[in-house]
C-alpha cells in the first residue's frame, strides 16, 4: 500500500537523488534534449548532447517537453506541436510514451477541438486519482472571448488555461476552461503541496508588463483554483518546473529575454522566495523544460547514451 501511494504521489515531491530535465532548443525544430542531476543545481547533458526525440512529421516542433511518470509506471511526454494552428487548419500537441525512458512509441499528434482557439501552448497533465484520468492543459486564446483583457498581450494574444481529460489517450472529453485568473496567463505546472495543489504559471501581460510568476490553489487536480497572489519573480520570466530538493522546493525558470539564461527560485513555505540562479548550471541553450525524478536504474540507463 504505501509503495502505491509513493507512486502516485507528484514525481517533483520526492526528495534529493536522480532528476532528469528535458528541453528544447531554439525553436523546437531539432526536438527533444535531456539532462542529469544528481543534487538539483547541477544539470549534464544526456545522450552526447543531441535530441532524444527527433519530431516524427514534417515541419513539427518540440517545444515545451512536459515529462511525466503515471500509471503503469508508463512515462508520458507532452509538447507544442507549433506556434499556431497549422495551414490545414488542425490545432494539436504532442504525446508519445515510454517505459524506460529510452525506446519511445510513435509520436501521436492529439487534437484539440476548441473552435475559434489560434493556439494550443505548452500542455502539461496531472493524474487525477479520485476520477482516474489525465488532466491534460494548455495555454489558448480564443479571439473576443475575453474582449476586457484583449489589449493586454502580444500581438493580440490573450491566453486563458484550457483542459480536457482522458484515461486512455485515445479518447478525449471536449476542452472546457481550466483557470482564468482574470488575466492573460500561460505555462501553469501543478504541484501537491501537502494538503493542497499549488498551481505556478506565468502572468503573461505586457501592458502593464508582468512577464512574472504567479501561484494560485485549489484543494484537488481539477480545481476550482483561487487565492491567486502577488508576482514572486522579476519579469520576462516563463516555463516554470518545480522539483523538490531535500527540504527545499525549486522552481527552474526560463529567463527568455536578453541575457537569455535559465535560473530558479527557492522556497520552503511557498511564502518566501530566494533566487538562486547563480548557483545552478545547465547545458547550453536551455529553453522552457522539465526537471522530473527518475530512478537510480534509469539514470544509470540514460547516462550510457551515446
Amino acid at each position: 500500500m504505501l509503495r502505491a501511494i509513493l507512486f502516485l504521489l507528484p514525481l517533483s515531491a520526492l526528495a534529493s537523488g536522480d532528476a532528469v530535465f528535458t528541453f528544447f532548443r531554439g525553436n523546437g525544430e531539432t526536438g527533444v534534449y535531456l539532462a542529469h542531476s544528481s543534487d538539483g543545481y547541477h544539470w549534464t547533458a544526456l545522450n552526447g548532447n543531441q535530441p532524444l526525440l527527433k519530431p516524427q512529421y514534417p515541419g513539427m516542433l518540440m517545444r515545451d517537453p512536459f515529462l511525466v511518470k503515471g500509471p503503469g509506471r508508463t512515462w508520458r511526454l507532452l509538447w507544442t506541436t507549433g506556434w499556431t494552428r497549422a495551414k490545414n487548419g488542425a490545432l494539436t500537441i504532442g504525446h508519445a510514451s515510454s517505459k524506460d525512458l529510452v525506446r519511445w512509441s510513435d509520436q501521436q499528434l492529439i487534437d484539440i477541438p476548441l473552435e475559434g482557439a489560434r493556439n494550443a501552448w505548452a500542455p502539461e497533465m496531472v493524474w487525477d486519482a479520485s476520477r482516474k484520468r489525465w488532466i491534460i492543459f494548455w495555454a489558448s486564446t480564443i479571439p473576443g472571448r475575453f474582449p476586457d483583457t484583449g489589449k493586454t498581450g502580444d500581438s493580440g494574444y490573450n491566453h486563458r488555461l484550457w483542459s480536457m481529460t482522458t484515461a486512455d489517450f485515445k479518447t478525449f472529453s471536449q476542452p472546457e476552461l481550466y483557470f482564468d485568473p482574470g488575466f492573460n496567463s500561460i505555462d501553469s505546472t501543478l504541484i501537491r503541496t501537502g494538503k493542497r495543489w499549488t498551481m505556478v504559471f506565468k502572468d503573461e501581460r505586457r501592458d502593464p508588463l508582468q512577464k512574472r510568476l504567479r501561484l494560485a490553489f485549489a484543494a484537488t487536480p481539477a480545481g476550482h483554483w483561487s487565492g491567486v497572489t502577488e508576482p514572486f519573480t522579476t519579469d520576462w520570466i516563463e516555463g516554470p518546473s518545480v522539483l523538490k530538493v531535500g527540504r527545499d522546493w525549486i522552481i527552474y525558470f526560463d529567463h527568455y529575454a536578453k541575457p537569455q539564461y535559465y535560473g530558479a527560485y527557492r522556497t520552503r513555505d511557498w511564502k518566501s522566495f530566494e533566487e538562486i540562479s547563480k548557483r545552478l548550471t545547465f547545458p547550453a541553450e536551455p529553453r522552457h523544460g522539465t526537471a522530473s525524478r527518475i530512478s537510480r536504474r534509469e539514470a544509470v540507463r540514460l547516462k550510457s547514451l551515446r
